[in-house]
């Protein structure tokens, strides 16, 4: 009896013991037995602690402006898995999901012994793979889910790969400092294949790795710069490659190195072709006007204004931060929920007296990895201990007392994790 895709999630959570097992003989195991079809005749890679998304989106819309055909793979999803998998720019439905998992099971459960226990991530790592070479794609943009080089994305050789940044994350998986987490990052590289650094200060264990494995890098700031406008933009490459550019729909000033670093791949992969300049310029402008991506810093409008964002570890609070900094003044109300294995005193010190109030959101109700919200309030008195703050026992009642107590004029920002995002877009939707 076919399962639906609902039974499916369910299902895969129950193969494997291990919500997260790093390493690739598994789920290229499975791969090999399905056939390993190549997803796309040419791979965008793209890792890093943040901008992923961000720069996966960016690449897919160029690449869709270009007329080529283009699968994304990222994750976690928000509201539905099948935002995980999306074919020129559209999540893939039910059916095509629950087809691929039949063929995955298939190929992960023979006649006899033999069954590999999955990973819920490597299920759908396996899925887009299939999905994408079934559709024949010109591209496939894929986003590693943690690390890089023990990523199940990384089965699949990447024409190009991104770095976009590296910062203390998941440091119980990747290593203690940004040099160890650089290495893990930098193993998604491939020998005489291009890879772009995202951010203009690595560490110099992301470098060295990118060198030993023999990758071509390109640096932000030293191969590709940034020069911003009053309106508008320009990039421009030491080959002598510019481009004068609209700003990218994409809100907080982080974006513009995102788009900077998608662009550089994208003028790797298509560099030496016959259409490439003015193929590039023409792709990049209408991409970067029409690249969409849920909650990153999107307002989902109201009186007070809600934004929502997912930032989770210091290094995305200070985007907030910077983000804030070039906002009209005026009180912001945050609404705050993360997990226990994120350096809460670290965000809460980057955003600092930014935030009026804090909304404090238990997320042990929604994964076991959940903060309560008393646990929040000790770490945030630690660091604030004059600021304000109420408790509220999931991030929905959280959201309701933040409008409830919101001052004409005052923003609410949701953030802190995907948890957060998602029940404020999921009351959006309701």
């Amino acid at each position: 009896m076919s399962r639906t895709l609902a039974e499916w999630q369910a299902y895969q959570e129950q193969v494997n013991v291990h919500s997260i097992e790093l390493g690739l003989d598994r789920v290229r195991e499975v791969w090999r037995r399905m056939g390993a079809p190549a997803p796309a005749p040419a791979v965008i890679t793209v890792a890093g602690t943040n901008g992923k998304g961000s720069t996966v989106a960016l690449l897919e819309a160029m690449i869709g402006a270009a007329g080529q055909r283009v699968g994304a793979f990222t994750s976690p999803h928000l509201l539905v898995c099948n935002e995980r998998v999306r074919i020129d720019g559209r999540m893939v439905d039910d059916a095509a999901l629950v087809g691929a998992f039949e063929r995955i099971e298939a190929a992960r459960r023979p006649a006899g012994p033999d069954a590999v226990p999955l990973t819920y991530f490597e299920f759908g790592t396996l899925a887009a793979l299939d999905l994408f070479a079934r559709a024949g794609v010109d591209v496939a943009v894929l986003e590693v889910g943690l690390g890089g080089r023990l990523d199940a994305v990384n089965i699949v050789d990447a024409d190009v790969a991104v770095v976009t940044t590296v910062d203390l994350d998941h440091v119980e998986w990747l290593g203690p400092d940004r040099d160890r987490i650089g290495r893990e990052k930098a193993g998604i590289a491939r020998a005489g294949r291009p890879a772009i650094v995202g951010e203009p200060l690595p560490p110099a264990g992301l470098l060295q790795a990118l060198a030993e494995a023999g990758a071509q890098v390109e640096r932000a700031g030293v191969d590709f710069t940034v020069e911003r406008h009053v309106v508008g933009w320009r990039w421009q490459h030491r080959d002598g490659t510019a481009m004068e550019l609209p700003d990218p729909a994409l809100a907080a000033p982080v974006q513009y190195a995102n788009a900077a670093a998608a662009i550089a791949a994208l003028h790797a992969l298509w560099r030496g072709t016959a259409a490439a300049p003015g193929l590039l310029l023409a792709a990049v402008a209408a991409g970067l006007r029409q690249v969409r991506i849920s909650a990153r810093l999107q307002s989902l409008g109201g009186e007070p204004e809600l934004i929502v964002d997912v930032g989770h570890n210091p290094q995305a609070a200070r985007a907030l931060a910077q983000w804030l900094d070039t906002q009209p003044p005026g009180p912001v109300r945050a609404v705050y929920g993360a997990l226990g294995d994120k350096d809460v005193a670290g965000v809460i010190a980057a955003l600092g007296t930014r935030i009026s109030h804090w909304h404090l959101a238990g997320l042990d109700r929604d994964t076991p990895r959940g903060l309560t919200a008393a646990a929040l309030a000790s770490r945030l008195q630690q660091v604030l201990p004059q600021t304000s703050f109420d408790l509220h026992v999931d991030v929905k009642t959280a959201l309701a007392a933040a409008r409830g107590q919101a001052l004409p004029g005052e923003r609410i920002l949701a953030f802190g994790s995907f948890f957060v995002a998602a029940a404020a877009m999921a009351e959006r939707r309701d």
